[in-house]
């Protein structure tokens, strides 16, 4: 299937510090499309891969799971590290999750993450029916578009594929178990108001890190989507200040052109 508009991969050749941004679950690219065009305009070197099942209908994500996500994040850490003498993670929701797994298994290969509403678990009464329901039905609806910003919007399905959210289950939990090992100086953002993930996972994220290098900040004007929402530029501007303090100068190298891009639009794989 061909990649929905919008839903394409970002790359940016730039500097020698790297960054990875990992998108959300039934999302896409595009939510993280702007924070990683302005990371590339500063000079860094970027990747916002898309991952297997998203950008192109949600029945492709009904045969993926959650080994094919990290795979794919695992995969454009390990080509940033052959490239880059720093490199760092990012992830909204899901891709918190993805980010804050990488950082456990790769150790000093990572130098930094940030994440913004880190999605923990699965939440409510539903998520013990996973096992069973997704034998039953196939899908519930999406929930792409938590965003407080009037026009906002996020390129994401609008259904949710069952079989995908049991593996998203799973997923959760090994990344839970796995927090202790994470290390690396953390920013995490959390949004005051979000109708997809509760507060209570980013502080599950804080208090089981082994990381003493942390700071939290509250986004008091954005939904879940706080990439495209109101504090949107806030979070752009923090996490340079955050990378420009572990890999000093970074930040001040701009780009007088701006970023040149390649998308890949070739589509996910099942």
């Amino acid at each position: 299937m061909p990649v929905l508009p919008g839903a394409e991969p970002f790359r940016h050749e730039g500097g020698e510090t790297g960054v990875l941004l990992c998108h959300g679950f039934t999302g896409s690219p595009q939510s993280l499309r702007p924070w990683a065009e302005f990371l590339a305009g500063h000079g860094l070197t970027v990747s916002l891969p898309l991952l297997p099942g998203h950008g192109t209908r949600w029945e492709d994500m009904q045969l993926t799971g959650w080994q094919d996500w990290y795979a794919e994040v695992d995969r454009e850490l390990r080509t940033l590290r052959e490239r880059c003498t720093k490199v760092f993670v990012f992830g909204l929701s899901m891709g918190g999750a993805l980010a804050l797994r990488l950082a456990a298994k790769h150790g000093d290969a990572v130098d930094g993450v940030v994440v913004v509403n880190p999605a923990n678990r699965v939440h409510g009464l539903a998520a013990y029916a996973l096992p069973v329901a997704r034998h039953l039905i196939r899908t519930t609806p999406g929930i792409a578009s938590d965003i407080k910003k009037e026009g906002g919007t996020e390129l994401g399905y609008d259904r949710v594929p069952l079989h995908a959210a049991h593996s998203l289950r799973i997923f959760f939990r090994l990344v839970d178990g796995e927090l202790p090992q994470v290390t690396q100086p953390l920013l995490l953002l959390r949004s005051a108001e979000d109708h997809v993930v509760p507060a209570a996972d980013s502080a599950r994220v804080l208090s089981r890190v082994s990381s003493t290098d942390v700071t939290e900040t509250v986004l008091e004007q954005s939904y879940h989507v706080a990439t495209l929402d109101h504090d949107a530029d806030r979070i752009f501007e923090e996490s340079l200040a955050f990378i420009d303090r572990l890999a000093p100068g970074v930040g001040k190298e701009a780009a007088d052109e701006g970023p040149t891009s390649q998308q890949e639009g070739t589509a996910a794989r099942g």
